[in-house]
């Protein structure tokens, strides 16, 4: 053996400190624009054609919105100016826009309704809020009942009762809106597992449901509950106008194949396992298929909802005075009749459109990222 073998250092793995591997570093602006927006010349031509579409789109917007709008000044002011939006207009007609006919004295229970269920929601979504179950059981529960009353009104609670053809704007929107998301969800849980179960009357019924419902129309479904249900149900049988739409039945087809994807989805390793460890069916779809399937199809269902939401705005047509239906009656007012009126009052209806969905939009895609994180953990 050589002198320099026998002298050459040796390097104990022991002493060599562990790692981690190298995180994710974003390559920079330069970098990542040269990847993503210009990595070839159509590429280059096409992020080009674009972000001067978006700077033309945008600068109207502005124009319209912001800069040449009427601020201040009346009916008068907005007669003559031809370029901007009226937003006079919106702040005169705001409280009819929030709730129609609504008497004025008693619009204090529908503010209070609305700040109670924001403060439930808030409560439910907030994934770090404490007693997350007790909001769930209020506002599923409790909340629905109550806000009933409190907007409705009972004469043996000395509140006067509000017949629901004084109900408009706003309210009736969002009325819908989350009635309809409320139940739409479980019983398109329902639906799926109906339509996935081995017992054939129930397969065949939930089947049966789900393509009819998901073949008709909503302006069908609409017209048959508010022109043709009446004539053939009992006047003490027909259910509210506001009831009518089944807007909850016709978003649940639709969930209900939301759903059945994710179950899809899940291996049915997981299905064997539960079984194997002798977990009875109903807690093994509450404790371990639902929830990975939910988890899988969290973007389908928000999609659903934004849709369900959206959808509340065809209840016009059968004479429901929602939001866009009270835009549309505000607009038509002779003593507001100016060049931009209909059009700051349907740029108002969408910011509000928009300004919702986005927001259940974003929800949606934080919760992905925390599940995300769940897993990789």
């Amino acid at each position: 053996m050589s002198d320099q073998s026998m002298h050459s250092p040796v390097v104990s793995s022991a002493l060599i400190p562990a790692m981690a591997p190298p995180a994710d570093v974003w390559p920079g602006p330069v970098t990542w624009m040269k990847k993503n927006l210009f990595s070839t010349p159509s590429s280059g031509a096409l992020t080009i054609c674009f972000l001067l579409f978006a700077v033309w789109l945008l600068r109207h917007f502005l124009s319209f919105a912001i800069f040449d709008a009427v601020w201040s000044g009346g009916r008068e002011a907005c007669r003559t100016n031809s370029q901007g939006a009226c937003w006079p207009f919106i702040a005169e007609k705001f409280d009819y826009l929030r709730y129609g006919a609504y008497p004025v004295f008693e619009r204090w229970r529908v503010d209070l309704a609305q700040a109670i269920g924001a403060i439930l929601i808030v409560w439910l979504l907030w994934t770090k809020a404490p007693r997350r179950k007790v909001a769930a059981l209020l506002f599923f529960l409790v909340y629905p009942v109550a806000a009933f009353v409190l907007v409705r009104g009972v004469a043996w609670l000395h509140l006067s009762v509000i017949d629901t053809t004084l109900w408009g704007g706003l309210l009736i929107t969002l009325l819908m809106s989350i009635v309809g998301i409320v139940f739409s969800l479980p019983i398109g849980v329902i639906l799926a597992l109906g339509r996935r179960s081995e017992l054939p009357f129930v397969k065949a019924v939930c089947v049966t449901f789900i393509e009819v419902v998901r073949g008709v129309p909503f302006i069908t479904v609409l017209f048959m509950a508010n022109f043709m249900m009446p004539l053939f149900v009992p006047d003490y049988l027909t259910p509210d106008r506001l009831l009518r739409p089944l807007m909850e039945l016709f978003s649940s087809a639709y969930m209900a194949e939301v759903v059945r994807a994710g179950l899809q989805a899940i291996p049915k390793g997981q299905y064997e396992a539960a079984k194997a460890l002798g977990i009875s069916y109903f807690d093994m779809m509450r404790l371990i298929v639902l929830p990975q399937a939910l988890t899988i199809v969290i973007p389908s269902i928000v999609s659903t909802f934004i849709g369900l939401f959206k959808d509340t705005t065809l209840v016009a047509i059968v004479g429901i005075a929602d939001f866009l239906k009270a835009i549309e009656t505000a607009r038509v007012d002779p003593n507001w009749a100016g060049p931009t009126i209909s059009s700051t009052g349907y740029l108002f209806a969408g910011l509000v459109y928009w300004g919702f969905c986005f927001g259940m939009s974003r929800y949606s895609q934080s919760m992905e990222r925390q599940l995300a994180r769940g897993h990789k953990s």
